[in-house]
């Protein structure tokens, strides 16, 4: 009788078993991938209106840019004005929410002597408020200039196009949907393989015809399955409970799942590099919390990155939480496509090659 030769698939997928098992009934991989993030959802989800104090103005190429209203509004921190788009840009991504409003201020040959034309959408919110209170200081400041109670030096005329709302929970959920990624495959990769070498488990994997790989993909398939299931979670949650938007409903949930599924590839070699970086488990966390923590801050997980300094946006831009987090906005209230998305999925996936290089030469097997 001939012995059966060994399968390194089933003992890849024996260990996936083992690991998910043991991943599961972690309560620091439970706080990290679901309790963390519900909780901030469920926060921020009862939370009305905008998430920052700051509103995005396109200009109108025939805005008259030399009046005494469109040089104060300048002036004005909360109003960040764009100048870099064309009509149609601008009109697309007013629909979507990028921009809060389009403005076009024209010169009138009688008092009054400007019209501030304001185009706003649903999905501008509470915004345009912002912007209408600004300009009508604005006016205010102007006319108590001139004496002799002069005529309005401007008013404003308001139209809206047809779009989504822009709620709370479609900015705060795709943040803290890529918190969950990250930590799950940064804290989760880190501690299991440094836990691993410490109590010599691997070593006893190589008495055994078990190859290097089927030790990493098993526990890889483990870390990915229950990232994903905690992704499906986190969306339902979101959807049912507090109306985030699924754009295209059932599609554009499979394409936030395979975002995530490159998500957590990606960030779990930063999990790598920092198991084969530690000395012991009490060094996991002070670096794991150096990659993870300015990500977490930076990225755009609980609030825009446009309220950064302007030295400080090119770097939080540069993050591969960033990328993430932009992806599953665009596909989630835009409806964009995986292929709309391409670049930012391009960047992340540099992003893993790099890591998983750093990983390859740091990565101690003994």
């Amino acid at each position: 009788m001939t012995d059966k030769p060994y399968s390194n698939f089933k003992a890849t997928l024996a260990i996936a078993t083992a690991s998910f098992r043991s991943i599961i009934r972690s309560p620091s991989s439970v706080v990290f991938t679901l309790l963390f993030p519900l909780i901030f959802i469920l926060v921020f989800g009862f939370i009305s209106g905008g998430s920052v104090i700051s509103v995005d103005v396109g200009v109108a190429k025939t805005n008259d840019t030399i009046n005494p209203v469109y040089q104060a509004l300048k002036k004005i921190s909360v109003v960040h004005l764009i100048y870099n788009q064309t009509p149609r840009q601008m009109e697309a991504n007013l629909k979507k929410g990028t921009i809060d409003a389009i403005m076009n201020i024209q010169k009138n040959t009688a008092p009054p002597y400007f019209t501030v034309n304001i185009q706003s959408s649903k999905a501008s919110g509470d915004k345009i408020s912002i912007l209408k209170s600004a300009l009508n200081n604005i006016f205010f400041v102007i006319n108590s200039h001139v004496p002799d109670a002069p005529p309005p030096v401007a008013i404003i005329k308001e139209s809206t196009v047809q779009s989504r709302e822009y709620k709370t929970i479609d900015f705060i959920l795709p943040g803290q949907l890529g918190f969950s990624l990250l930590s799950t495959g940064v804290f989760g990769t880190a501690f299991v393989f440094l836990s691993l070498r410490i109590t010599l488990v691997i070593k006893r994997f190589f008495a055994t015809p078990v190859k290097r790989y089927s030790i990493v993909i098993g526990e890889a398939l483990a870390r990915i399955s229950f990232a994903l299931i905690g992704a499906l979670f986190i969306i339902t949650i979101g959807h049912f409970a507090f109306g985030f938007t699924l754009v295209h409903g059932f599609l554009t949930v499979i394409d936030m799942l395979i975002l995530s599924f490159i998500g957590v590839v990606v960030f779990m070699g930063f999990g790598f590099t920092v198991s084969g970086i530690a000395k012991n488990e009490s060094t996991v966390p002070p670096i794991a919390n150096m990659i993870t923590l300015p990500q977490f801050l930076l990225s755009g997980t609980f609030f825009s990155i446009n309220v950064f300094p302007a030295w400080l946006q090119p770097i939080s831009r540069a993050l591969p939480l960033t990328y993430l987090n932009d992806a599953m906005r665009k596909v989630a209230f835009e409806g964009a496509s995986l292929m709309d998305v391409s670049h930012q999925i391009l960047i992340l996936c540099l992003w893993g090659v790099g890591i998983y290089f750093v990983a390859v030469k740091t990565f101690k097997w003994e």
